[in-house]
This record gives C-alpha cells, structure tokens and sequence, in this order.
C-alpha cells in the first residue's frame, strides 16, 4: 500500500517538474514573480539583426525603458511575425528606439532586445 502511495505521489509531481525545465530567458512578470520565456535562438540573434534591418521597419519612439519585461502599448505600434528559421514561432518583432525587440503577442511584454 505504502509503495503504491509513494508511486502515486511520483506520477502526480512528475508533470510539474517536467514543465518547470523549461528553457529560455527568465524575466520579470509584470504580475509578480519571474517567468521563463523562449527567446531566439542563441545563434539566430545576428542573423535576426541582419534580417530586421532589411526589412526597414520604422522606429516606435517609446519614452520608458526598453527593458525585457517592458510592456508595450497596443495601439501606435506595429508588431510583426518572426519568420520561422529564427526560431521564435508565435512571437512578434518590432522596432522601438532604434532597437529591435521580440514580443509576446499576448501581453506585449518584450522578452528580448536585440542589440
């Protein structure tokens, strides 16, 4: 009985750990608390750079910090889809002071500056 508790206890905590290990930057959550979110890959940042130069996409002038874990305001500004060969699919990219960032689409929040 005891063995079959203690089997039990296992499989119950086993998703949690699973999850927890999840990979990316931690940032802060403007909620409370820290977060981890996946970013570009480590080596798709120059070409990432390369790639939004390219595209010529006017600068939002933005009077905050732009810090990872700034929240972005939802009109003014254009958010645009990061090709899939950068590896941050879902997230958006735009250009606020001269800087690139990536975007959680959701919330706005930056989680990653691209200098």
């Amino acid at each position: 009985m005891m063995k079959q508790l203690a089997f039990a206890a296992a499989l119950a905590v086993l998703p949690a750990t699973v999850f927890a290990q999840s990979t990316g930057p931690i940032i802060p959550d403007p909620a409370g608390g820290t977060t981890r979110d996946p970013a570009l890959a480590a080596g798709a940042v120059a070409g990432f750079r390369t790639y939004v130069m390219q595209q010529s996409v006017p600068s939002y002038r933005y009077s905050s910090p732009v810090v990872v874990g700034a929240i972005l305001p939802d009109e003014g500004i254009v958010y645009r889809e990061i090709p899939a060969e950068y590896g941050a699919p879902g997230y958006r990219y735009t250009v606020v002071n001269e800087r690139a960032v990536v975007v959680e689409p959701r919330t706005r929040r930056i989680i990653q500056v691209i200098d």
